[in-house]
């Protein structure tokens, strides 16, 4: 494989008395999809956000030299009394053509006259992966990225970051609770509850005692469950086309 993007070794995260990681060992690589699953608690957005050198830890973390991530947080606050276009809120962190192409690869470049206070979930979904893009990252994190996504929408936007994955080899680290629809889109799957508990491909996770235990048998057969969508939806879940 190529180069690490990012190596943690051995870290762990306490607050406190209390450990919230324990001797995390973790390499993510261009050009795959690695998603951490695990129940509410388990340290997943804190083991992202300490790979980002968000968060103080011991152990050791390498970040490659001139690394570049894009970042979609789990929520983001909007101020309806703040009134800012989408288009200018993407300029406060990118040049305006990068954020115009960066809008029209997510599939919302209508959306750039819009008040961001008044996106809907899976518009501003599409914004925030715009915002992620638009310095062409080298690694893409996205925590909890559907969480305000109606099921329409959700698997067209992981078909999205599949294919944003494919056209900019950058590698991609994502927290989700979507088993069905993110393992089955995955590289590399990583099971944490503090530690973590077993890692590699869906099909083997799945099957994986400490998955089985985290998350119970049927849930091993929800994972591996697959389905090919034959139609296309706008954001607003509406059909628009058909595939054979």
């Amino acid at each position: 494989m190529s180069e690490a993007l990012i190596v943690a070794e051995n870290v762990s995260v306490f607050a406190g008395d209390t450990q919230i990681l324990d001797r995390i060992d973790l390499a993510l690589y261009p050009d795959e999809i690695v998603t951490l699953i695990g129940p509410n608690g388990s340290g997943k957005t804190t083991l992202v956000k300490t790979m980002m050198g968000l968060v103080p830890a011991t152990g050791r973390i390498v970040r490659r030299p001139g690394l570049k991530i894009g970042y979609v947080p789990q929520s983001f606050s909007r101020d309806p009394s703040l009134p800012i276009t989408v288009a200018g809120f993407l300029a406060l962190f990118a040049p305006a053509a990068a954020g115009a192409a960066a809008l029209a690869r997510t599939g919302i470049a209508e959306a750039a006259g819009k008040q961001v206070s008044a996106l809907s979930g899976g518009e501003l979904a599409r914004v925030l992966l715009a915002r992620a893009i638009a310095g062409k990252p080298d690694l893409l994190v996205l925590d909890e990225p559907t969480a305000s996504v109606d099921v329409a929408g959700e698997a067209e936007f992981y078909r999205l970051i599949g294919e944003i994955r494919g056209e900019m080899g950058c590698g991609i680290l994502l927290i989700s609770h979507d088993l069905h629809v993110v393992m089955a889109r995955s590289t590399r799957v990583v099971c944490l509850n503090r530690h973590i508990c077993c890692e590699g491909e869906a099909s083997a996770v799945a099957q994986h005692p400490a998955f089985r235990e985290l998350f119970g048998t049927e849930a091993g057969e929800l994972a591996l469950y697959s389905h090919h969508h034959r139609f296309i939806h706008t954001l607003s879940g509406d059909l628009v086309s058909k595939h054979d």
